[in-house]
């Protein structure tokens, strides 16, 4: 039950812990003065030789001890309570960091409902495992110990018998901790698989009342969800069995004692002072250690999610690049130029044999206007994640102003590159709360700029301005102006790179008007990549690299694209038709 593994996620608990112990024995010594003292006036009383000073000065003893008593269990509760306090939040900030190491593709690696349960009940179980466990177990063998020693001075025999009996409860602990321990794993895999699954079903559930699916995920989500009761009930099924078997060498072992006791005092070896200090004292044998009993499953259920958490910790950065940290934010400013983007031998795969980038070279020289077009599932999404650390392990290169972007930390790269994608994130709150998280720091006449550089202050201005209410997912918004306040977030970000990831698609026309114009404007000053399937959105661009199936097929301007007569010009014509029949006009 002591893993060293574990107790060095928080190496300064120990300082607690021996804290705990002191007190908890300080406190027991204090108890068993105090019974000393009771015990010491009753025989007294049945011997006929009870005086009033006798009865001060046992009045001058219990009085102080159990004021002791009361300040060390106060002084003991709370460095339980900075011991489990400390590892909360020492565990969190690693599990933490650890996903910051792991980049925006660490959901690859770990699922998202699988972080939060480690983060939120796991780091509890372990809050108890250092909190109360750990110092319980030390002080459950010191006890019987000490108490050892004090009832030898009454009888030998008594406490030979009470300290062999106490052993029995950590052996019933023992016989059971391996098939807690299968029996624990199995609950923390299937909670993980029901939160997983709830997490999923909650996110799509739109699409799922769309195609009418939600019945079958419904059953299968039931279906998790009775697993998972049937594993609960098992693990307190054998928690109240083993409590119960705990219980009866506890209450056994105290009522040997008053057996044992009474019969010592009919053969007049004790008197009944001692005869009632044994009885009472007998009780603290056992206490300890079946307290230690009632924390060892929570400790077990510690164990196997700290289990979890060393799997978490355990696994490495793509590409075998040090961890990632996250460097100290203050707000960002204004970046002091462009960085290039160079791509060489570029290879990426989400399975092995179904490769989605094949060896891409491309150089974006710095302040250029390159668009990024292909067919759907030709690799420009990828590129994008690639390049802003959400898609890892790759082959060859992927650099930025000459810095591979594994060696990059991630807050240096995310106040270098902007990506911008179609379902960029909205949060419940207002305007302003939204832009805020581009810039921590931006002045109010800022953030109008940015509104009014995507054509939305207007709009906004008419009804509570920046203090206009988002809903959550904005739905309280049109696609359109929920795109325009993404792309107005981005711009007070103000990093060297943009990457806009098909930001005027299922948009109205005067929006896309309206973002085409802010991202043409904001080319003139910063590194900007387009990727777009809309072609007619391009014409501006200073070259346009074409992928073909994760190859690169050409890289060039659209007039000389359309020369080499390929496979843009093949799409661009193929576009241009379909707008002028869909217009009711011809194409030429």
């Amino acid at each position: 039950m002591l893993n060293k593994r574990i107790l060095a996620l928080s190496p300064e608990s120990a300082g607690d812990a021996v804290k705990i112990i002191i007190f908890d024995w300080i406190a027991l010594l204090c108890n068993a003065a105090a019974l000393g003292s009771v015990a010491s006036l009753i025989g007294d009383l049945c011997q006929g030789s009870f005086e009033v000073p006798r009865l001060a000065a046992a009045v001058f003893v219990i009085l102080p001890v159990t004021a002791l008593r009361f300040v060390c269990t106060l002084v003991s509760s709370d460095a339980s309570f900075r011991a489990g306090s400390r590892v909360k939040r020492r565990l969190r900030e690693r599990i933490y960091q650890k996903l910051i190491s792991l980049g925006p593709s660490y959901h690859r690696r770990i699922s998202t409902a699988e972080a939060v349960q480690l983060s939120g009940e796991g780091v509890d179980q372990m809050e108890i495992y250092f909190g109360r466990y750990l110092a319980q177990f030390f002080y459950s063998l010191l006890a019987p110990v000490t108490l050892f020693v004090i009832l030898s001075f009454i009888s030998l025999k008594i406490a030979v018998i009470l300290l062999i009996a106490v052993p029995l409860i950590p052996i019933t602990i023992a016989l059971v901790q391996g098939f807690a321990k299968k029996l624990l794993s199995k609950y923390w895999t299937s909670y993980t698989q029901m939160g997983d699954s709830f997490l999923e079903n909650i996110q799509g559930l739109d699409t799922l009342k769309i195609y009418g699916a939600d019945e079958g995920r419904h059953r299968e989500m039931n279906n998790h969800a009775e697993n998972f009761r049937k594993i609960t009930m098992g693990v307190l099924r054998m928690q109240l069995n083993s409590i119960t078997v705990m219980d009866i060498i506890a209450y056994g072992g105290a009522a040997a004692a008053m057996i044992l006791s009474f019969g010592e005092l009919a053969a007049g070896a004790i008197d009944m002072g001692e005869a009632f200090f044994i009885v009472m004292i007998g009780v603290e044998f056992f206490i300890p250690m079946r307290v230690l009993g009632s924390y060892f499953h929570i400790a077990m259920n510690g164990i196997a999610a700290a289990g979890k958490m060393f799997r978490l910790f355990d696994l490495k950065p793509a590409q075998g690049e040090e961890p990632r940290g996250i460097l100290a934010f203050s707000g960002n400013t204004a970046a002091e130029g462009a960085a290039a983007i160079r791509l060489r031998d570029l290879s990426f795969a989400y399975e092995a044999d179904r490769p989605v980038l094949k060896n891409i070279s491309l150089e974006i020289p710095p302040r250029s206007f390159i668009a990024l077009v292909g067919e759907s599932g030709s690799g420009k999404s990828t590129i994008a994640g690639i390049l802003a650390g959400q898609a890892a392990p790759y082959s060859g290169q992927a650099c930025i102003g000459g810095r591979e972007i594994t060696a990059m930390e991630t807050g240096e790269l995310m106040r270098t590159l902007t990506l911008v994608r179609h379902n960029s994130y909205l949060f419940a709150g207002t305007v302003r709360d939204n832009l805020l998280m581009g810039r921590p720091g931006a002045s109010e006449p800022e953030m109008k700029e940015a509104l009014e550089r995507v054509g939305l202050w207007e709009f906004l201005e008419a009804r509570q301005g920046l203090d206009t209410a988002i809903r959550e997912r904005a739905d309280n918004l049109s696609g359109g102006q929920r795109q325009r306040l993404a792309l107005a977030r981005s711009l007070l970000h103000d990093t060297g790179i943009y990457i806009f990831d098909e930001v005027s698609s299922n948009i109205d026309t005067e929006s896309e008007e309206q973002i085409m114009e802010a991202i043409n404007a904001l080319a003139r000053q910063k590194t900007v990549l387009l990727i777009t399937h809309r072609l007619a959105n391009v014409l501006r661009t200073e070259r346009i690299a074409v992928l073909d199936r994760g190859s690169l097929a050409a890289f060039d301007s659209h007039e000389a694209l359309l020369r080499q007569d390929g496979i843009y010009a093949r799409m661009y014509r193929q576009q241009r038709e379909l707008e002028a029949f869909s217009s009711g006009g011809s194409s030429r």
